[in-house]
């Protein structure tokens, strides 16, 4: 495949990752206001809005490391780019990982309860 495509297309991933984010920064945003502003509890609309915030996070952050792997391998596969590269997704999964344990109140890895609530 030609390098420039292969360039191209990860641009275009990473804009789709940038986009998920400011997108759902702004629909979270909005959606927070709206339930202020209907009296709900402000507790609760500042939960909804973190776990919304987080979850457009988590998944432009997606987008991004997956435009970071096809430009950093189809592009320039050198022992130095593809260590950038490594730092780089470990970076982003550390990130994710804790914010999967502030949205979720767990490890990615454990297991919800059959009634809904977090074990203990």
């Amino acid at each position: 495949m030609n390098k420039s495509i292969i360039e191209a297309v990860g641009e275009a991933i990473d804009l789709a990752g940038v986009a998920v984010i400011v997108i759902g920064a702004l629909v979270t945003t909005v959606l927070f206001g709206h339930r202020l502003l209907r009296r709900r509890s402000v507790q609760d609309a500042y939960q909804r809005y973190r776990r919304g915030l987080g979850r457009a996070i988590l998944l432009g952050l997606e987008f991004l490391v997956a435009a970071d792997i096809i430009r950093t391998v189809a592009i320039s596969p050198t022992f130095t780019s593809v260590g950038v590269l490594a730092v780089i997704v470990l970076v982003r999964t550390v990130l994710s990982f804790s914010l999967e344990v502030e949205l979720e109140g767990r490890w990615p890895w454990q297991a919800r309860s059959v009634s809904g609530q977090d074990p203990a």
